[in-house]
């Protein structure tokens, strides 16, 4: 994808500290830190995760 503007983030879990999921978003039209609810593995059950920088 030449070109484009969305960048890689990183899905760190809030109950084990665990770096668990990478995704992509585009920074220009949402600014904000993604927070959202998925599994880990770690923890064995969903937990939130929040973007880390």
């Amino acid at each position: 994808m030449a070109g484009s503007k969305r960048t890689r983030v990183t899905l760190e879990c809030t109950e084990c500290k665990q770096r668990n999921y990478t995704t992509t978003k585009d920074k220009k039209l949402h600014p904000e830190r993604m927070e959202t609810k998925k599994y880990c593995r770690f923890c064995r059950t969903h937990t939130m995760h929040k973007e880390t920088r």
